[in-house]
């Protein structure tokens, strides 16, 4: 009897903890951050800057995984495959998690079903750069070299923002560019820079310290208005109206994950971008902070879908 009476009393204790444990919500071993572009891009920079913070307010330690490729969707089955115990996150821009809809003929998952939204993290925008040593100094130059060139000239792009940025850019400008597929943007940089492609679209954090190192030359932001950091950088859409491209960020988990460990994931998220210094490390690449708990960030990201459809529709762009 006694023997039984500590077995029924073991095994309430068991079940207790293991309340408590889904109370408190998942994770409780060290946290795979999977970043669907390489190292050095600004997704890949906002990843790591977030992590920084999570790791204190979790109490875990994040590993950064890069998993470029195919616009951010092999990084993203990498986690829709995940056990969704809160310990491998998606830190996704908006090209996995919503633009390649648009853009893939045959996406091998639904952003809307098997991706949990956790957080929203930022914004931001997209530069159209050249080499520093290009002939054209302006953006009216440049449009002028385009014209004079069509179908001779090349651009790389490494998201879905960068992509319809060269698609929006041929169709508003009357100019025909040839783009060309990198598994990155900085890749495309790096090719912009030694010459293999005429120009790029880079995000704003990755633009600002190839223009103070020299190599590169902004024409203009994608954004609808200047932006203050760089407030003397033109928005194409005084020269091309209707030019209105952004970018953002945000955390997203596997299929099917307990109430709980969202919650606690988004609480932790969204404290961490009230926090001055994290803001300011943000501001600093160029982003502003986008806060958004699990509720609001999906029906944003179901907003993004419609409008990147209609994006691509008007870049005249054919998803691939």
């Amino acid at each position: 009897m006694r023997r039984r009476i500590f077995q029924a009393m073991a095994l309430a204790l068991g079940l207790a903890a293991v309340a408590a444990s889904q109370a408190q919500g998942h994770p409780d071993k060290p946290v795979r951050m999977v970043v669907p572009f390489p190292p050095g891009s600004g997704t890949d920079i906002g990843a790591r800057i977030l992590s920084q913070q999570l790791q204190a307010a979790l109490g875990q330690t994040i590993l950064v995984d890069n998993k470029p490729g195919a616009g951010g969707s092999i990084g993203a089955m990498d986690v829709v495959r995940a056990a969704p115990d809160g310990h491998t996150l998606l830190f996704a821009s908006n090209s996995p998690a919503a633009s390649n809809v648009a853009l893939l003929k045959n996406m091998p998952y639904d952003p809307q079903k098997d991706l949990t939204p956790i957080a929203g993290v930022g914004e931001s925008m997209l530069v159209l750069m050249v080499r520093a040593d290009h002939p054209a100094k302006n953006l009216a130059e440049f449009l002028a070299y385009l014209r004079e060139r069509p179908g001779k000239l090349s651009a790389g792009y490494g998201s879905a923002s960068s992509q319809t940025s060269i698609a929006l850019l041929n169709k508003l400008a009357k100019v025909n560019v040839l783009a060309v597929p990198y598994k990155g943007i900085p890749l495309a940089v790096t090719d912009t820079i030694g010459g293999v492609v005429d120009f790029t679209f880079v995000d704003l954090g990755n633009a600002l310290p190839q223009v103070k190192g020299g190599k590169l030359r902004p024409l203009g932001v994608t954004s609808s208005k200047r932006a203050q950091l760089v407030p003397d950088w033109p928005a194409l859409n005084e020269t091309l109206p209707g030019f209105d491209i952004t970018a953002w960020l945000a955390v997203f988990g596997p299929p099917n994950m307990p109430r709980a460990t969202v919650d606690k994931l988004g609480s932790a998220i969204g404290d961490a971008l009230k926090d001055p210094q994290l803001r300011e490390k943000l501001a600093a690449t160029g982003m502003q902070p986008m806060v958004m708990g699990p509720a609001q960030l999906k029906g944003f990201v179901a907003s993004e879908v419609r409008k990147w459809v209609q994006l691509a529709k008007d870049a005249n762009i054919e998803p691939q």
